[in-house]
């Protein structure tokens, strides 16, 4: 019989741990327009505060607030994101005290207000493009993901990435990595960036429990790199932090299925549970309730979940 995948390290943040009995759904809400999918995009106050409590009651428990594109966009300015983020961030906080709050960005003078106004996150998805964020996450004793783009800077869209085997392989090789499958040079490297991520984020302050690595599909990779790394996903679960993993409507599963992002819940969905069964902790949605419902599912197969009511053949 196959063996239950070990799941990756509780997370803590503000005080609580999360993951430890089933998966963490991390909700989206994005103070901008012209987000890549249309049914994330909450520029006005009202729906966006709308929207953080759907997805509190829907299962939330940690909500990531973005005020940037993550594509090729019009440029925003440090200025402009705060302006998005922070007071929303500061609302939040008031309205919905046992939400925890995360905030995307890269840029550390934004992650700095942001935290002054009670973020518990900090979401580099640009994996350290400005090195002081973390600084600012350390010094404030916060939770910060680290994150992997093979080298893009932020908002640009891979173009010709390749992640060869190193030559020699290392010695010895992770747990899961194969060293005849060509495919698993994106692994090594996705490893190689996270492990030094977390190191330097425990090293500037961030409490090593508070540290989360993402392998980031999608980003500086092509639908190829990220489908591999849904089915390595153990390797990176066995770095010892918790795995965050992002997969809500992305291209990658546009890009498998041939579909617009309105019609990417099903891919997601697949995606979800494979990653949970292999033990992932934190899941990235636009869908909650969807989410949470699979990841629980999952956590129910992997014994880690009692069955919410279970009368079948008893009563």
């Amino acid at each position: 019989m196959t063996p239950v995948p070990p799941s990756s390290a509780p997370l803590v943040l503000r005080g609580r741990e999360l993951g430890r009995d089933a998966p963490v759904v991390m909700a989206i809400v994005n103070r901008t327009t012209d987000s890549f999918y249309a049914g994330a995009r909450h520029a006005d106050d009202a729906a966006a505060l709308a929207a953080a409590e759907r997805a509190a009651e829907e299962g939330a428990e940690i909500l990531d607030v973005g005020g940037v594109r993550a594509g090729v966009g019009p440029d925003v300015t440090v200025a402009d994101e705060i302006a998005r983020v922070v007071p929303f961030v500061a609302q939040v906080r008031r309205e919905l005290p046992d939400l925890l709050v995360s905030v995307d960005t890269w840029r550390a003078e934004v992650a700095d207000a942001a935290i002054d106004a009670g973020a518990d996150l900090v979401n580099d998805t640009w994996a350290g493009h400005d090195p002081r964020l973390v600084e600012v996450a350390g010094r404030a004793g916060v939770g910060v993901v680290c994150s992997h783009t093979g080298g893009q800077p932020p908002r640009t869209d891979p173009c010709r990435v390749s992640y060869p085997l190193p030559e020699p392989l290392p010695d010895p090789l992770p747990d899961g990595v194969a060293p005849v499958d060509p495919r698993d040079g994106v692994v090594l490297d996705v490893l190689a960036t996270l492990r030094a991520g977390a190191e330097r984020a425990v090293a500037c302050g961030v409490p090593p429990r508070s540290v989360l690595v993402d392998p980031t599909h999608d980003f500086g990779k092509n639908t190829w790199h990220s489908l591999h790394l849904v089915r390595r996903t153990e390797p990176i679960v066995a770095l010892g932090y918790p795995v965050l993993v992002a997969f809500s409507r992305k291209d990658f599963v546009g890009e498998t299925l041939d579909l617009p992002a309105e019609e990417r819940l099903e891919g997601t969905l697949a995606s979800t549970a494979v990653a949970a069964w292999l033990g992932a902790t934190v899941f990235r949605a636009h869908d909650v309730r969807a989410t949470r419902r699979v990841v629980d599912m999952v956590a129910a197969i992997r014994g880690e979940r009692p069955p919410s009511a279970a009368v079948r053949g008893i009563a």
